[in-house]
């Protein structure tokens, strides 16, 4: 059997410890990402241990409201985080645990679980979805992530390169930037204007995340040759993957084919010795509904469909 310990914030350096050294955990897990919106969430992660040691973690938070546990409503993913020892049964062990812990302990009804997509393993790390199978859990949610598998990888399309041409003849280049305030007005212009939504996060808030986390968040952008920012993007640098964030242009790096040269650049050069490359979701209202000009100008770079679930179970 295993034990359940709730996370408090005197096991901060134990949690961020076995993130660091887990085969499915990212930086998004540890403490210092987690908590910059601690605010806005009843946290309820749990650390499970046995004979002594710590062998998994869930991120967690809970909804009293619904008397519902979520891993976790403020990351993509959240799911068990596991050490190399774990094997199928023990995990069954772990969730049978888990579970009765959430009953017991939060009078939980209903855990809904977002298992951490199979392309940030660093080996096969799906015991979680026996698990999940084996309680009767029910696909809740499926959103399309759009990834290139950089060892493996398909052509661009012809428009797609042929823009690439189009803004190195303009003269535009590409570089790392620190200017993270000048591409989120970009950014919060686009999705006003296209969406009439804003980011999820403010500009200060990912200035604080990439202070704390400098070699993971990084931005991209796109200059034209008199110094204007015409696009970018935020890319999480994990060991063998980036994860694009955020992408932008304005109207002007739209038409000059910014993005385009941007990844381009991304996939061919800076990025060329990772193994994938995730632009993210394309997806909204829970996966029901596909944004297909999106979706279609991502699988453009030869990305192809990952899935994101999460799976609800009856308590």
């Amino acid at each position: 059997m295993c034990e359940i310990v709730r996370y408090n914030p005197a096991r901060s350096a134990e949690w961020d410890a076995f993130v660091r050294t887990s085969r499915n955990g990212t930086f998004l897990f540890e403490r210092g990402y987690m908590d910059y919106h601690a605010h806005r969430f009843v946290d309820c992660s749990l650390m499970c241990y046995r004979e002594g040691k710590l062998v998994a973690l869930l991120p967690a938070n809970w909804v009293d409201e619904e008397k519902c546990v979520y891993t976790h409503q403020g990351l993509t993913y959240g799911g068990l985080v596991m050490g190399d020892e774990l094997t199928s049964i023990r995990v069954l062990d772990i969730f049978d645990t888990m579970l009765e812990w959430m009953r017991t302990e939060l009078g939980a009804v209903r855990l809904v679980y977002k298992p951490i997509p199979y392309i940030y393993s660093n080996c096969p790390s799906e015991e979680d979805l026996y698990a999940l199978f084996c309680h009767g859990a029910v696909l809740h949610t499926r959103g399309i992530s759009s990834v290139v598998d950089m060892e493996h990888r398909l052509p661009m399309s012809k428009g797609r390169k042929s823009a690439v041409k189009q803004a190195l003849k303009s003269g535009l280049r590409v570089e790392e930037s620190s200017d993270l305030s000048a591409f989120w007005q970009i950014l919060e212009q686009v999705l006003r204007d296209k969406h009439h939504a804003s980011p999820v996060h403010t500009v200060e808030e990912m200035q604080l995340l990439q202070s704390r986390f400098p070699e993971h968040i990084r931005l991209y952008a796109v200059y034209s040759a008199d110094g204007r920012m015409l696009a970018g993007t935020v890319i999480y640098e994990m060991p063998h993957l980036v994860h694009a964030q955020y992408i932008a242009s304005s109207p002007e790096g739209k038409e000059s084919g910014a993005v385009d040269a941007l990844y381009a650049w991304l996939i061919d050069e800076r990025y060329a010795d990772k193994h994938y490359l995730d632009f993210g979701v394309s997806t909204e209202q829970g996966g029901r509904v596909l944004n297909e000009g999106l979706v279609r100008q991502k699988e453009a770079f030869g990305a192809r469909a990952v899935v994101y679930d999460s799976y609800s179970i009856s308590l």
